[in-house]
């Protein structure tokens, strides 16, 4: 019995655009699932598997095909392994893990361990930021480096703001199913208008249980001890987590940072232009 999604016919409507986004990208990949102590996890694997490991984790309410989507540059200069990141609507375990604990880092490094992967890059948005730094503190040692896209766990916006502009909508178009709800959410979120995430949420939105569960923040301790460089992209629009006050914080946390970079005039999900800039990051680094 599935413990997420709603209804199995709303778990075939997800998992079918799933299916539609993936073939759009028009790549060569094959599917690989992972056994964890968690769950079983569902990895996409693209690009040159001559080349140097990428793992993509893509943010809330999520899938790996959106994360290859968004850097897709990167698929002819690495090995690239997209997760399916587990209680997200995708093709994963429905297992639900602790973001006050090191589990999703536990998670993680049994994958780079299971795949056999040494020097390995991590590249993030949102929420699959806070799944990389939760893997550095549980055991780096496998970790090149890291790429964070507007992610999580470092800072949180203004609560009403986000209340407003995010929660309000969501849960307005939960209930009445009314465009007008989701479209003003999309706008608070996105740079730019995304033809699939509308059709994607929308059923998302619709079928699937999501966590409400407020975001907890890195510890300074904890940040103290990450060896590994750490490159931060941060939007300056971003409601959720505010650009401006992330890179703040993170130069006062984080030893090594290596690099930052203030998206301007970008929402919380960037637009194409800008995960081209993230992309040219990653492969000059």
């Amino acid at each position: 019995m599935s413990l997420l999604f709603k209804t199995e016919k709303g778990k075939v409507e997800i998992l079918k655009l799933y299916d539609e986004k993936l073939a759009a990208l028009n790549i060569n990949y094959t599917y690989k699932v992972v056994e964890t102590t968690f769950g079983k996890t569902n990895i996409i694997i693209a690009g040159d598997q001559s080349k140097p490991p990428l793992i993509l984790v893509h943010g809330s309410n999520g899938c790996a095909p959106v994360a290859i989507e968004t850097y897709s540059d990167l698929i002819d200069s690495f090995a690239v392994y997209a997760i399916d990141v587990l209680a997200q609507p995708n093709k994963s375990a429905e297992t639900r893990l602790s973001m006050k604990d090191d589990s999703y880092g536990q998670w993680m490094n049994q994958i780079i361990d299971k795949l056999a992967l040494e020097e390995v890059t991590l590249a993030g948005f949102s929420f699959g930021g806070l799944v990389i730094l939760k893997t550095l503190i549980n055991n780096e040692d496998k970790i090149k480096e890291v790429f964070l896209s507007a992610p999580a766990y470092i800072v949180n916006g203004n609560p009403i703001k986000a209340l407003f502009k995010f929660f309000v909508p969501m849960k307005r178009y939960m209930k009445t199913k009314k465009t007008k709800y989701l479209e003003r959410f999309l706008d608070a979120s996105f740079t730019e208008k995304d033809d699939f995430a509308h059709k994607y949420l929308s059923a998302v939105f619709t079928h699937f249980s999501m966590d409400f569960t407020p975001v907890p923040l890195i510890k300074a301790s904890e940040a103290s001890k990450i060896r590994t460089p750490i490159t931060l992209i941060a939007a300056e629009d971003d409601i959720i987590f505010p650009g401006r006050k992330m890179i703040k914080r993170a130069k006062k946390i984080f030893p090594s940072l290596k690099h930052t970079l203030l998206l301007s005039n970008s929402k919380h999900v960037q637009n194409k232009k800008d995960n081209s800039t993230i992309s040219s990051l990653i492969m000059n680094s």
